[in-house]
Order: structure tokens, then C-alpha cells, then sequence
């Protein structure tokens, strides 16, 4: 039986469904889904314990806390998901940080008298994996077809812009997924950074972000540094990344004394493993050359930071 009632328990799930067309069958999303507009008002199925309106290092231990007493970091509206008896929900097995796990909704599911759910669960780490979740949700969702022509298309132009950067000159660039303390920016990031046309060896590509000693950023000396906190958008990033570049062991690295450090909106593009990590290849591309691909940089994706301590400009 196709699907007709779909729920999504995190954000690149939740542009995946509406990216395969399939916008009327979602009934209802996490507390973080804000893209396309329109999901806006639905039903709201998961909210976070903690208070992420704290400083990064006020969230960092919060988290702490509840995963060392073995506790999840969201909770499930159990009730509210039985009222939309979906037949469809998908979510994610790949951080237990970043949005509800596949072993919380699973146990959700079987609290649910009678629930024929069929629970898909996303588990990317490499840019080709986002691709297979795109036609796994599409399967499961009977659109296999749709699912094929637009991971196809999303392959097609990370290609592509992997072609037009080839031939420019490779900076050095460290992605930052978390600030204080400080983590680089693993899984996909690094694929990203290398179609945009940087070069970086903090991390490998499909490996999970780590955290970081700051030693380790003075040893990779990055010409550029791009700031992509998880779950933080374009303005809140850019607070924090001020707050850490009055550290002056920062004004060491190559990146600052260029003046080639930047925030970036990391909730919307860079930390969604679904159809906007295309766009931001794009961003990264615009960042490292904004001669050549400034223009694939929309208005309001990012800002540089000077050390000085305020936004010098806005991409």
C-alpha cells in the first residue's frame, strides 16, 4: 500500500519529502523542520530537554549531562503521533544529538496499539549516502522514480561544480561544526569543501566530526576558515565566532591575518543531509572564490568575521 500519511522527525527528511513532491502526504515534523516555508504550522511531533538558547558551551554540557545519565536529548509527543497515525515515519540513526534516533521512535511505534508504521531510518555519512536516503524516502514512499531523477540531479551538480572549481587555486579551509569547544566539521563536510575547490586535512570525509585541540587547528594553519555551528543560524554563529576570535591565539592563524574567516547559516544548509547540501558546496565555493563563484552565494547564507570583533561584511 502506498504511504499516504507521512511523518519526519528531522529537517533533511523534511525537504526530502518535499523535494519529491510529496508535500500534501506530510502530516507532521520535528520541532527544528522550518524549510520549505510551508511545513510551518504542521503538527509538532519532538522537542528538546535542554535550553538551546545557551552559549555553545552551555549547550555542550547540557548535552553532556543527559547522555552521561544515559537519557535521551529530545522527547517524543507519543500521544499527538498516535492521533496522526501515519503509515510512513522516517527518521535518523546517526547522532543521538542531532534529532531523535531510530531506537526512540521505534519504541514510540510500539507504544502505539495496532500502528502499521513503517519506520525508514536515515543514516548518512558521505555525500552518496545522502543521495541513497533521497531514494530510500522515495521508495518507501512509492515515487521510486522521483526519488532516482532527483538524487541524479543533486549528483549532477555537485559534479559540476566540482568541474568549474578544478582548475582555481586550492586554499586551505577548516569547516568548524561547534565553537566552544571547539569540533571541525566531518561526515559530508569535507566532500563539500573539496568540490568547492579547498583542500583541508582535519578530518577525512564519512568520518564522524571530532573534537578538536586547538593545536590541531594551528597545525593545519587554514588560509580560510568557514563556521558552521549545528543548529545555529547565520546571525547567532556570527556572535559566537566573534566571542572566539578575541582568543588572540587566533590571530596566529593564517586565516584571521587574511581576513578570510567566516560564519555561515550551518542550520539551514551545511548540518541538513538532504537537497540544500548541493547549495552548500555552492556557499563554500563563493567563500573560497569570490571571483570566479561569489555569485552562488545567496543573500543572507554568510557574513566574514574580523578579529576586531565585528561583521565586516555580509556574502
Amino acid at each position: 500500500m502506498t504511504p499516504r500519511r507521512i511523518v519526519s522527525l528531522l529537517p533533511s527528511a523534511t525537504e526530502i519529502v518535499c523535494a519529491l513532491g510529496l508535500r500534501d502526504r506530510l502530516v507532521g515534523v520535528s520541532h527544528e523542520c522550518d524549510h520549505p516555508a510551508d511545513v510551518v504550522g504542521l503538527p509538532i511531533l519532538t522537542a528538546p530537554k535542554l535550553d538551546v538558547h545557551g552559549s555553545s558551551r552551555e549547550i555542550h554540557e547540557s548535552v553532556g549531562r543527559l547522555v552521561g545519565a544515559g537519557l535521551s536529548v529530545y522527547r517524543i509527543d507519543t500521544e499527538r503521533l498516535a492521533e496522526l497515525a501515519p503509515d510512513l515515519i522516517v527518521t535518523q540513526d546517526q547522532c543521538d544529538v542531532c534529532a531523535v534516533s531510530y531506537d526512540e521512535v521505534v519504541e514510540a511505534t510500539r507504544a502505539l496499539a495496532g500502528s502499521q508504521a513503517e519506520v525508514v531510518s536515515l543514516k548518512p555519512r558521505r555525500l552518496q549516502d545522502v543521495w541513497n536516503d533521497v531514494r530510500a524516502v522515495a521508495d518507501a514512499a512509492g515515487v521510486a522514480e522521483r526519488g532516482e531523477t532527483l538524487a541524479r540531479e543533486l549528483e549532477e551538480r555537485v559534479a559540476g561544480l566540482a568541474e568549474r572549481t578544478r582548475r582555481l587555486e586550492r586554499s586551505r579551509v577548516a569547516c568548524i561544526e561547534w565553537l566552544d569547544p571547539l569540533m571541525a566539521a566531518g561526515n559530508w563536510v569535507p566532500e563539500l569543501a573539496e568540490a568547492a575547490g579547498g583542500t583541508g586535512e582535519l578530518v577525512a570525509a564519512g568520518a564522524h566530526s571530532p573534537w578538536l585541540d586547538f593545536a590541531e587547528l594551528e597545525r593545519e594553519a587554514p588560509e580560510v576558515i568557514c563556521a558552521m555551528p549545528c543548529g545555529f543560524d547565520l546571525a547567532r554563529t556570527e556572535g559566537e565566532l566573534r566571542g572566539v576570535l578575541d582568543d588572540p591565539r587566533w590571530s596566529r592563524l593564517p586565516a584571521v591575518r587574511l581576513d578570510r574567516v567566516f560564519a555561515v547559516d550551518g542550520n539551514a544548509y551545511f548540518n541538513r543531509p538532504g537537497p540544500r547540501l548541493v547549495a552548500s558546496a555552492e556557499i563554500l565555493a563563493g567563500l573560497l572564490h569570490p571571483e570566479e563563484c561569489g555569485e552562488l552565494v545567496p543573500r543572507g547564507a554568510a557574513a566574514r568575521v574580523s578579529a576586531a570583533g565585528a561583521a565586516r561584511s555580509r556574502a
